[in-house]
């Protein structure tokens, strides 16, 4: 097994272990149990389970959720696809749900976030403001183009992210306890349909 693989097998388990049981709970000999290897052999790799933090820490800016607007930023004229944008973005939250590498991902930041500051910071700026910032400019050009009625674009981007965080919380839960998440998916579209509903102007029909 090379260099890379086994340093890469050391992140995944642990990873896993730190999002079912907890990043304190977690011992570094149940990591290397996990994997099959000698603990002595995973200090070759990782000076500590703080250091294996560490690199998942890091791991946390590829979320989908720090991402959902890598192909949107690269299109200069997305605010116009309006209701199917937000639809676009809902549906990449709904994806971190089902997706095995970002759920724990989530379920990690979501237990540490009290206690470590890097993780703080990094849900604060990169998932949070960051995408609440760049969906505020979308929502002020469809303004512009009166697709929607005018507003505070920074108080809407807040109220339309704020019930996707707590679905997708929502969804972590109910994983956990192994109940159906089926109530919970469907609200990822109709927050966009009731969102959509009460911004969007009507266009009026002419009569001639």
């Amino acid at each position: 097994m090379g260099e890379k693989t086994t340093k890469q097998k050391i992140l995944d388990t642990a990873l896993k272990l730190f999002a079912q049981d907890g990043y304190k709970a977690t011992t570094v000999r149940e990591i290397a149990k996990a994997i099959g290897i000698e603990q002595s052999a995973l200090y070759n790799h990782f000076k500590s389970k703080d250091e294996i933090l560490e690199s998942i820490i890091n791991e946390l800016a590829s979320l989908l959720i720090a991402n959902i607007f890598k192909e949107i930023n690269d299109d200069p004229h997305a605010y116009k696809q309006g209701k199917s944008l937000l639809h676009s973005i809902s549906n990449k939250f709904k994806l971190i749900s089902f997706d095995n590498q970002n759920d724990s991902l989530f379920r990690l930041m979501m237990q540490e976030i009290f206690s470590n500051s890097k993780i703080r910071d990094i849900y604060n700026e990169a998932l949070f403001q960051e995408n609440v910032k760049k969906l505020s400019g979308l929502l002020f050009m469809m303004m512009q183009e009166d697709m929607i009625h005018s507003s505070d674009p920074l108080m809407l981007a807040h109220e339309f992210f704020a019930p996707l965080f707590f679905y997708q919380m929502q969804v972590s839960l109910l994983k956990i306890d192994k109940k159906s998440t089926s109530s919970i998916i469907s609200l990822f579209e109709k927050h966009v349909d009731f969102f959509w509903e009460n911004i969007k102007i009507e266009k009026k029909e002419s009569l001639f």
